[in-house]
C-alpha cells in the first residue's frame, strides 16, 4: 500500500477523551511509522487543535474534523441513533461508510457505536447483529474470544456465524492458517448445556468448515489456550472478560504489594526485576485493549472506555492490520461457503 492508511478516530469518546486518544495515537504512530498512516480526529475542534499544537509528532499526520456533541457512555443505543448524527462518534463510523477512511476507532458507547455502525455499515450476507471479539492471552499464546458483549442473547445459527467469523479474524491476526474453534459450555459432554449451544454443535460437527471444530470448552479452557477461538453468546462472554481483567488487576496488585513489603522481598524483586515487569505487561488489560465488529461491511475497532493511552494505542495498531488486510473479503467467504455446504435444515431456517 504505497499512500497512507486512513483511519477515522472518535477523539472525544470514552472516559477521557482527548486526553488520552492523543497519546495514544502517539505511541501508535511511533510503531506503525508516520509516513505509513493519516487519522481523521473527529469532536471538537478548538480541543482537538490545541492538543496537536503540543504534539510535533501529530500534527502532519491528523486532520481534525468537527463534530456537534458526544454520545454519552449511559446513552442508549436507540437514543444514540435518533440523536446522534453529526456526533464524534456517528462522523468516525460515516468517514468509514464514506470511504474516506479505511478504520475507525473508538472508545464510546459500545452499545451506540453497534447501533451507528450497524446502521450506516449494514451487516455483511444474512448476519442479523456484528460481533464483538477480543484477543485473550493465553498459556499457548493469544486467543480469539467472541462475543463479549454485543450480542446478549445468541441462538445456535448466531453461534456458528460467530464460529465461522471468529476463525476468519483469527487467521488473518494471528496468522494461524486453520484456527481451532471450541463452543463455551458448562462441560464438554455433548449433553451437557442449554438448548441453543447443543444445536450449534450439532451444526458445526455436520457443516465442512476453513477451521477445526474442537467441540464444547469450559471456562478454564480460555486461559489455557485449549482452542484458537472460543465462541460463546455475549452475556458469558463479557462477564467472563470482565472478570479475567478484574483478576489481571488483582495480581498485579498483589505482585506489588508482595515484592515491597520487606527489604528482603524489595531484594528479591530487584533481582527478578525482568521476569516481573514482563510477567506484569503480559496480565496488563491494555496490551489486548481494541475488539473489531465482525461482520460489518466495514472496519470498526471497539477500544475500552477506560483504556490509557497504552491500551488507546493498541487498538489503533490492530485497526491498521485489518485495514491493511483482506479482512472482510475473507468473513464473506468463508459465510458463502458455509451457506453452501451446510445440512439442509440450517439452510432452511438461515433463509428463513
Amino acid at each position: 500500500m504505497s499512500e497512507p492508511l486512513v483511519i477515522s478516530i472518535d477523539a472525544m469518546g470514552g472516559d477521557h477523551g482527548p486526553s488520552v486518544v492523543l497519546p495514544g495515537l502517539e505511541k501508535a504512530i511511533q510503531s506503525l511509522g508516520a509516513g505509513k498512516v493519516r487519522f481523521l480526529l473527529h469532536g471538537d475542534p478548538s480541543i482537538i487543535e490545541s492538543a496537536l499544537l503540543a504534539s510535533s509528532g501529530l500534527r502532519d499526520v491528523c486532520e481534525p474534523r468537527a463534530a456537534q456533541g458526544v454520545i454519552a457512555m449511559d446513552a442508549k443505543p436507540a437514543h444514540a441513533m435518533r440523536r446522534g448524527k453529526g456526533t464524534s462518534m456517528w462522523n468516525t463510523v460515516e468517514s468509514v461508510r464514506s470511504g474516506e477512511a479505511r478504520a475507525a476507532v473508538s472508545a464510546g458507547n459500545t452499545g451506540a457505536l453497534m447501533a451507528i455502525s450497524r446502521l450506516l455499515l449494514r451487516t455483511a450476507g444474512n448476519l442479523d447483529r456484528p460481533a464483538l471479539v477480543a484477543n485473550w492471552p493465553t498459556l499457548r499464546g493469544t486467543s480469539s474470544v467472541l462475543d463479549v458483549g454485543a450480542n446478549l442473547i445468541c441462538d445456535a445459527e448466531r453461534l456458528v456465524q460467530f464460529a465461522i467469523m471468529g476463525s476468519a479474524y483469527h487467521r488473518v491476526i494471528h496468522r494461524v492458517a486453520r484456527p481451532s474453534v471450541g463452543l463455551l459450555n458448562v462441560g464438554t459432554e455433548t449433553e451437557k448445556g442449554h438448548e441453543d449451544v447443543r444445536s450449534a454443535d450439532r451444526l458445526l460437527r455436520a457443516t465442512s468448515m476453513t477451521f477445526d471444530y474442537h467441540g464444547f470448552v469450559e471456562g478454564d479452557d480460555i486461559a489455557k489456550g485449549s482452542v484458537d477461538v472460543v465462541v460463546t453468546d455475549g452475556f458469558t462472554g463479557n462477564v467472563a472478560l470482565k472478570t479475567a481483567e478484574g483478576l489481571a488487576r488483582f495480581f498485579r496488585a498483589e505482585l506489588r504489594r508482595t515484592f515491597t513489603e520487606t527489604a528482603l522481598s524489595r531484594v528479591g524483586a530487584f533481582v527478578a526485576q525482568q521476569s516481573l515487569r514482563g510477567m506484569s505487561t503480559r496480565l496488563d488489560p491494555s496490551g489486548i485493549n481494541g475488539g473489531p465488529f465482525l461482520g460489518l461491511n466495514g472496519i470498526v475497532v471497539k477500544s475500552h472506555g477506560g483504556a490509557d493511552a497504552n491500551g488507546f494505542a493498541n487498538a489503533v495498531r490492530l485497526a491498521d492490520s485489518l485495514g491493511r488486510s483482506a479482512f472482510i473479503a475473507e468473513i464473506d467467504r468463508d459465510l458463502l461457503l458455509s451457506a453452501t455446504t451446510q445440512s439442509e435444515p440450517m439452510r432452511a431456517r438461515t433463509v428463513a
